[in-house]
């Protein structure tokens, strides 16, 4: 049996014609009824702190598929390189339906994950919207949030902003619908804004407490580098916090794993996750202090978006 293999070539042809958001929302309602299975990434060292590699794996079995994405994070000399391949398998005749390079998948599946976070957590009138980061992951939140809610202003500030081309600035104010604009400081981004997107590759936090103000939603997503966290993890205590998903991610992200160690907030106080979120099983914050979003990337989403490319080039 030949196994359909997917170049990012072959991704980037056919992603503009799968909703990838819708996607990924409908898993995680099926994931909030039972439908679907999330085990914890198993992260591996490579001998020598040359990195490591994460194992993402997920069984959507009312779609009747299960898989597995493989990444690595190679350090080397002068920075470091991630790749992802995704091998999505079938639950009814336990054969390999598709290997695709999940590269770009990754960067669409992160950027709707939060999208549904903004979609079912977001104040309903939110208004002002700020991003920290202009690298791909922040354009895809943007690309991904634009339509969510009536945004009045979208703030995108990092320390890298000024090496933007003037091509790479376009793709940005076009994918903010006019209300985009670059500001010069985290503060101003920052300032009075109802949702914060964390965008970033840090490995250490990117605000604190005393960047916020009032109860906005911050998301976070971070980098698989070991450790890593945007937010002070002392933050954590005066949050509702939430994530993509519970038994998955509140032991594992880096600010939730040093607030834990340091007994300052334990895994019980999650206050939802998306499947409950999405299914309609857990509350909505009551924003009278700040919300919390993280995500670290599940293998369901994986599965999900690869499953949308194999049907489309499939023609189902």
């Amino acid at each position: 049996m030949a196994v359909l293999t997917m170049t990012e070539d072959d991704v980037l042809q056919v992603l503009p014609k799968v909703d990838v958001f819708s996607t990924v929302e409908s898993m995680f309602g099926a994931l909030g009824r039972g439908e679907a299975l999330q085990p914890k990434q198993v992260q591996t060292l490579f001998p020598g702190d040359k990195g490591d590699f994460i194992n993402y794996t997920g069984v959507w079995m009312s779609a009747g598929v299960y898989g597995v994405k493989t990444s690595p994070f190679i350090i080397q000399e002068k920075g470091y390189t991630v790749t992802a391949w995704t091998l999505l398998m079938s639950t009814e005749t336990g054969k390999p339906l598709l290997l695709v390079d999940s590269s770009r998948l990754t960067l669409e599946r992160t950027a709707a994950t939060t999208a549904v976070a903004v979609k079912y957590l977001a104040k309903a009138d939110a208004k002002r919207l700020a991003v920290i980061g202009t690298g791909p992951q922040a354009l895809a939140h943007i690309r991904y949030v634009s339509g969510l809610r009536k945004w009045e202003s979208i703030r995108v500030w990092s320390l890298n902003a000024h090496e933007l081309s003037e091509e790479r600035r376009e793709q940005f104010l076009k994918a903010g619908n006019g209300a985009l604009e670059f500001v010069d400081s985290k503060e101003k981004a920052l300032e009075a804004a109802d949702v914060i997107l964390l965008c970033t590759s840090a490995a250490c936090p990117v605000v604190s407490a005393k960047d916020i103000e009032g109860a906005p939603l911050i998301t976070s997503i971070s980098t698989n580098a070991p450790g890593a966290h945007e937010i002070d993890p002392a933050m954590l205590a005066s949050m509702d916090v939430y994530c993509d998903c519970t038994e998955a991610t509140a032991t594992v992200a880096g600010e939730m794993k040093l607030a834990i160690k340091d007994h300052s907030w334990k895994p019980e106080d999650v206050k939802g996750d998306l499947g409950a979120l999405v299914s309609g099983k857990c509350e909505k914050p009551a924003y009278d202090k700040p919300v919390f979003f993280r995500s670290i990337g599940q293998g369901l989403e994986d599965v999900a978006v690869a499953l949308a490319v194999y049907k489309e080039m499939k023609g189902e």
